[in-house]
């Protein structure tokens, strides 16, 4: 039954190592393919202000600052090298902040683009309708006026006839002074029949637009529909300027509405997308550049593989050479790493066991509690187990102090 948890305890020791191993191994590309896609989005906005192949160059060297930048930091300490620490950081944040701006940019033109046209479409209905108004009013402007000319002129005309017009000394009748009065009306009223003629024109034109707007209202992404509605309102725009240049009127100015191509045409990188700026599309841009700093940093602090039969002789080595072992509140092993009062005494040398204790943290088969402290990963029980066994019939009894806790520990884990 011992022999059968042993060989257990070995096959899941080795299962774990090689996931982790290769979990850690699989970290390249996926930095390298996180890289690329965040690339994409870098290229993108750069290549609206440079060429494409200048700009595919410049993002190369960004992403590639990004992850090189990060590996220098994970392996720099600031007291070491500060001006190089300050360098590193310095050219660390200039990269990260162009690779974010344009992965902003990218997320925020996706996400809205319809947000964008909508917003387009209401100003053009606006701008329409504010024309629409102008030009109803103008009408009405010019019909009223004309109708108050031909009212004066009847009133003129029939005063004349009465003969109670000024300066007519009792005249009665069709004579000079009303056929001049009665051809002002004639003139008059043609005009205002004119206009009348022109407004049912233009009443035509204004149904056209109306229809077109309603349509385009309906059909935002249709060409045809934003094509159909400039060229009536280009239409009603020319009629109304032949209104206003006929009778005399200030013309209305109208607004521009370009191509449809024009209407459609994307957003383009500025300072001012950031005035409304959207913090879960900034969130979105940076987790990509997020995963890639996580990543590449954790490819340089933490070791990947394995460890070798060498290496594993070493960390028991050292690990013996330390004499407080406890048990935590987590049922781990844990054991202090400071020099005891005997040892300082004695000025006793410790760097072997500390190199253990570093190389074995470095690796993640130590965690570290504190200052004094570290407890055993659950990866180390095992290896510790296979260097117990053989020495468990060959040790004498001047076996180190620690190595009843120990084989307590392991037994309690299921190793021994």
């Amino acid at each position: 039954m011992i022999k059968t948890t042993w060989h257990i305890g070995q096959l899941l020791n080795a299962v774990q190592s090689t996931f982790i191993g290769v979990l850690r191994v699989l970290s390249i590309p996926i930095v390298l393919l996180l890289s690329v896609a965040e690339g994409y989005n870098t290229c993108y906005g750069l290549s609206y202000f440079i060429p494409q192949w200048i700009a595919l160059i410049m993002t190369i060297a960004v992403q590639s600052m990004i992850v090189i930048c990060t590996l220098e930091l994970a392996g720099m300490r600031w007291r070491a090298n500060r001006l190089r620490y300050l360098s590193v950081v310095l050219s660390l944040l200039v990269a990260l902040t162009i690779s974010i701006s344009f992965a902003y940019f990218r997320f925020y033109e996706f996400s809205q683009r319809d947000a964008i046209l909508l917003e387009r479409q209401t100003s053009v209905v606006h701008d329409a309708n504010r024309y629409i108004e102008s030009v109803v009013g103008l009408k009405s402007q010019l019909t009223a006026a004309q109708q108050k000319r031909v009212e004066q002129a009847s009133e003129d005309a029939t005063r004349a006839y009465l003969g109670t017009h000024p300066g007519m000394q009792g005249q009665i009748g069709k004579g000079k002074v009303w056929g001049f009065y009665n051809e002002i009306l004639q003139s008059e009223q043609a005009r205002l029949k004119q206009l009348n003629t022109y407004s049912e024109s233009m009443e035509n034109r204004l149904s056209e637009v109306r229809g077109s707007l309603q349509e385009f209202s309906l059909q935002v992404n249709n060409s045809e529909a934003y094509e159909r509605l400039v060229r009536n309102f280009q239409s009603l725009q020319g009629e109304a300027e032949i209104l206003a240049a006929t009778y005399g009127a200030p013309p209305i100015e109208a607004p521009r509405f370009g191509s449809y191509a024009e209407f459609s045409l994307g957003i383009t990188p500025s300072f001012a997308m950031w005035k409304n700026i959207s913090w879960f599309t900034l969130a979105c841009a940076a987790m990509v550049d997020f995963f890639i700093l996580f990543l590449s940093y954790r490819l340089e602090s933490t070791a990947p593989g394995p460890l070798t039969e060498e290496e594993k002789e070493l960390a028991y080595l050292g690990l013996r050479q330390f004499g407080e072992f406890t048990i935590n509140k987590n049922d781990e092993l844990e054991f202090v790493i400071e020099k005891t009062e005997l040892e300082r005494a004695r000025r006793y040398s410790d760097w072997t066991r500390m190199f253990s204790v570093a190389f074995l943290l470095n690796r993640g088969y130590l965690r570290k509690i504190n200052d004094k402290s570290v407890e055993f990963a659950p990866n180390l029980y095992p290896i510790i187990a296979e260097r117990i066994r053989p020495r468990q019939t060959t040790e004498t009894p001047g076996e180190p102090a620690n190595e009843s806790e120990l084989k307590d520990t392991l037994t309690r884990k299921g190793y021994v």
